[in-house]
């Protein structure tokens, strides 16, 4: 997949780019307001939700067509780029009839193969950077396969959104970050620019700014971040906005680490890293060839391949065993059932 740089004329080709402006365009003077603050801090690219599909009927939907000038008197006035997300085929020819400058495709969207590719066949021939956001569910492959349906529709300049995941458990993130899922795609991708949405995944404000560094450090290409010139009177996700001076201030504190230097001292734990991998991979080797073992055994002797008790005494016993050596439980508890699973794979080959 060759793609090209979603770089914008006048746009600095520098970590992290940035886009930023309110969850929805509420009123022309609230859309004023935030892009002139935004402007004044440095801002380039301002952003805003048109149409807001929401969980439920009933609450704010967004403005629609009607806000599209706004965005209009942003270009013209500021000399601002514009991003809009986009879910039809019609808010599409909407967007490019008023001059919008970036499309972006939200998770709700980016789920359904089916409205990807109404997009995607709305923008067959046209040139025009658009970004996905990662579906709701934690899927690699769906959200890849989004990517290719806009890729396969001519489009070059594409980047990913990294939102985070719904969780039935909000107790710190409103959507779990799981930044292994990222982290695949780029390695799949590699040219594929990502970019960070801190507001999405933290669902509060006070989040963005460690979420902001948290994606900085794992080398993301930019940050997506909703800023409203009065935050508390939002009409839609009021706890995950910020101002433009808060804004300001989270930009000017991150830190942007060099990710070239490679040292002498790298390269060593980097070879001890390798050595440890090479030995866990025979030990994984030794612990299967034992699981066939026991497989034969329970074959020979008329016995069902799960034991349950015993499975659970591992469980407890080994992650209780890693605790002690500072390890996560939730981490070894993952590995564990990784490896079980595996052995019973072998068994039941045996069994058959």
């Amino acid at each position: 997949m060759e793609l090209e740089s979603i770089l914008l004329p006048g746009i600095d080709a520098k970590r992290p780019l940035i886009i930023a402006g309110p969850c929805s365009a509420e009123t022309e003077e609230q859309v004023m307001q935030t892009a002139r603050e935004l402007s004044s801090r440095g801002i380039k690219i301002f952003r805003a939700g048109i149409w807001k599909p929401r969980t439920k009927p009933g609450g704010f939907e967004g403005v629609g067509a009607d806000a599209l000038p706004w965005l209009k008197r942003v270009k013209t006035e500021l000399g601002m780029y514009t991003a809009v997300e986009v879910a039809t085929a019609k808010h599409v020819r909407d967007c490019l009839t008023n001059d919008v400058d970036i499309l972006w495709i939200g998770a709700r969207t980016s789920a359904n193969p089916f409205a990807v590719q109404e997009i995607a066949d709305a923008l067959e021939g046209i040139d025009i950077p658009v970004l996905i956001k990662n579906p709701v569910n934690p899927d690699l492959d769906l959200w890849i396969g989004a990517i290719e349906r806009i890729y396969n529709a001519g489009i070059r300049k594409i980047g990913a959104i990294h939102r985070g995941f719904s969780t039935a458990d909000k107790k710190i993130y409103r959507n779990l970050p799981q930044w292994h899922i990222p982290i695949e795609l780029h390695r799949q991708l590699p040219n594929l620019p990502i970019i960070c949405d801190p507001s999405h995944i933290g669902g509060k404000r006070e989040l963005i700014a460690p979420l902001c560094q948290q994606a900085m450090d794992l080398n993301f290409d930019g940050l997506i971040i909703e800023s409203h010139c009065h935050p508390e009177k939002a009409w839609s996700d009021a706890a995950q906005q910020i101002t433009p001076a808060v804004l300001e201030f989270i930009l000017n504190t991150i830190v942007i680490r060099d990710i070239t230097q490679s040292t002498e001292s790298l390269a060593a734990l980097r070879r001890q890293i390798d050595e440890l991998d090479d030995s866990l991979l025979e030990l994984l080797a030794r612990r299967m060839r034992v699981s066939n073992e026991i497989g034969q055994y329970k074959k020979e002797h008329n016995m069902p391949i799960l034991q349950a008790q015993r499975y659970d005494e591992i469980l407890q016993h080994r992650i209780s065993q890693a605790e002690k050596m500072e390890m996560d439980a939730e981490f070894m508890k993952t590995v564990l059932v990784a490896i079980h699973e595996e052995s019973v794979r072998h068994q039941m080959i045996i069994m058959k």
